[in-house]
């Protein structure tokens, strides 16, 4: 199951975690192209967040409208 995760004003759901030392180089720099590959290959992910162990692949939630009968 897919968790909901709320940044700032939004909210995410999170498809995948991933540690960030899976995108270090052996000098210990983040390859960026990697985690914008990663993203764009997953269903639905359309969104990266970072934790301090984590990249958060995620799917952004569109602002509901309220609908008024």
């Amino acid at each position: 199951m897919d968790n909901i995760f709320k940044h700032h004003d939004k909210c995410y759901v999170i498809h995948r975690q991933i540690p960030v030392s899976y995108f270090s180089n052996k000098e210990g720099h983040i390859d960026i192209e990697l985690v914008k590959g990663w993203r764009d290959y997953l269903p639905k992910v359309n969104h990266v967040l970072r934790t301090e162990t984590h990249y958060l692949f995620a799917e952004t939630i569109d602002d509901a409208e309220e609908i008024l009968a």
